[in-house]
């Protein structure tokens, strides 16, 4: 084909551009800031990490109950050490006025709470990974999350208070040997819950049971016996009417895991 002198300056223009836009990059590459691809917004490195606050972290997760608990009461009701008396293996948990069980609101829960942690980058340890099961008992799930060696962990239940009493209550240790490190932090880790409840759930502070939603404990395994920062979430009344209405609906399940992924982040990292 013939030489043809416009197609010649087009092709030297291109180049032009082409040398001008590789010298730019150098240019901002040299400076610390990179294009993440043709036609899209700069970008400074580490945008990508800082957007899983909990990468590197280990969270424990356990969902109060089960679903068959009632099919063997003789190994829910034998007797287990929980670190100051004795008490039950477990129990059924509680349920709505329409059959709605405890156990099945937890593991919901737990389960929208894992995949908002998992999101946000951190490695996730539950007790049990259904909800048609028997047990483990309270202090083996205390010794799951211990072993996992977790940097924070909750216990998530409904209660089954009285019928005109509504709202959740945060349940925290009280010293008692191997949770005496982690008494404060604990204490922290509550007032994060608490706090996001409210910013986040529709749930309002319990108006039957403890003090501001708030009460100490130290009669149960999974407080008495944590090495980890770690509370007990009291989610709602489930058998209040209007509490039972809000906590069978997943959308308010959904909320109340963001509320408690939120509160796990803030502990965490003070964001």
């Amino acid at each position: 084909m013939g030489f043809r002198p416009h197609a010649a300056r087009i092709a030297s223009r291109r180049l032009l551009a082409l040398t001008v836009s590789a010298t730019t990059f150098s240019i901002l590459v040299a400076a610390g800031i990179a294009a993440t691809s043709i036609g899209t917004a700069w970008a400074r490195p580490g945008t990508a990490a800082s957007a899983k606050p909990l990468a590197g972290k280990i969270i424990g997760i356990d969902p109060g109950h089960n679903g068959r608990n009632y099919t063997d009461p003789a190994y829910i009701d034998h007797k287990i050490w929980n670190g100051r008396e004795w008490e039950d293996c477990d129990t059924t948990g509680t349920e709505t006025a329409s059959g709605y069980t405890e156990a099945r609101f937890n593991f919901n829960v737990a389960t929208y709470l894992r995949a908002d942690l998992v999101k946000d980058g951190a490695r996730v340890v539950l007790t049990r990974h259904n909800n048609h099961g028997v047990g483990p008992c309270v202090n083996r799930r205390a010794r799951i999350l211990d072993r996992a060696h977790a940097n924070v962990s909750i216990d998530i239940h409904a209660d089954g208070g009285p019928t005109s009493g509504r709202g959740f209550t945060v349940l925290e240790p009280v010293a008692d040997g191997p949770n005496d490190k982690v008494i404060k932090s604990s204490l922290r880790f509550g007032r994060d819950v608490h706090a996001a409840m409210l910013a986040r759930t529709p749930m309002r502070v319990s108006d039957y049971y403890g003090h501001d939603g708030y009460i100490r404990r130290d009669d149960l395994a999974g407080l008495n016996l944590t090495t980890m920062p770690k509370v007990l979430i009291e989610c709602g009344n489930m058998r209040n009417a209007a509490d039972a209405r809000l906590l069978v609906q997943s959308r308010v399940q959904r909320k109340i895991a963001s509320a408690l992924a939120a509160a796990i982040v803030k502990f965490l990292t003070g964001r």
